[in-house]
């Protein structure tokens, strides 16, 4: 696994925000929508693309447009659906993937309860939102059914990720299959599993508590 931290003074001003309990729920989807279109920039950095020729006004001109298969892209519900605006702003031609996740509070294992995904992703990119990677076990569950399905490389984009989760995600996917695209690596996990200093519950903040 790669992780690549987006170092930038626009990510940290708006991560800051986020992160500050004041902000209201609407200033925070705000937020978080321009936070995932700032990650999604580094996280495409490496894209598959084509080499065309385009018929300019004056003349010829090579260049290049995303390749075939187009890319996928998957936010974990219920969270990551506040991503998904953010990441296909960027992406307007990629196709668009569920896959629902609920932790026990208890045990902190998560499991399925919803998948919308192709069978087959032979070839094709994808592009993984979920906004905090805190024990790594939904992300491993997610980016082992994209593998299983042929899936050609994963990028997982989250605001925040903890220490143990980006181990644990490390652990189970060696090599450059997987990346991680973050805005800050936090201090630790506390007890309940939840990131520290963290933002709170990224799913109660965007969509208010059940």
């Amino acid at each position: 696994m790669r992780t690549l931290l987006a170092n930038h003074p626009l990510v940290t001003h708006k991560l800051t925000l986020l992160r500050d309990a004041a902000t209201d729920t609407a200033t925070f989807r705000r937020l978080a929508d321009e936070l995932v279109t700032l990650l999604a920039y580094e996280a495409t950095r490496e894209i598959r693309l084509t080499v065309v020729t385009v018929q300019t006004p004056v003349g010829a001109a090579v260049g290049a447009k995303l390749a075939d298969p187009m890319p996928l892209i998957v936010p974990v519900l219920r969270a990551g659906i506040g991503m998904l605006d953010g990441m296909t702003r960027l992406l307007p031609q990629a196709g668009v993937g569920f896959v629902g996740m609920v932790r026990d509070e208890e045990s902190l294992v998560a499991s399925t309860y919803a998948n919308r995904l192709p069978v087959d992703l032979t070839g094709r990119e994808v592009f993984v939102l979920d906004p905090m990677l805190a024990t790594g076990g939904t992300l491993i569950t997610v980016i082992g059914m994209l593998r299983d399905r042929g899936a050609a490389a994963v990028t997982a984009i989250c605001l925040l990720a903890a220490p143990e989760g980006l181990t644990r995600v490390d652990e189970a996917f060696p090599g450059d299959f997987v990346r991680v695209v973050t805005g800050a690596v936090d201090d630790r996990l506390n007890d309940k599993g939840y990131i520290v200093p963290g933002l709170g519950d990224a799913g109660d903040r965007l969509f208010g508590e059940i």
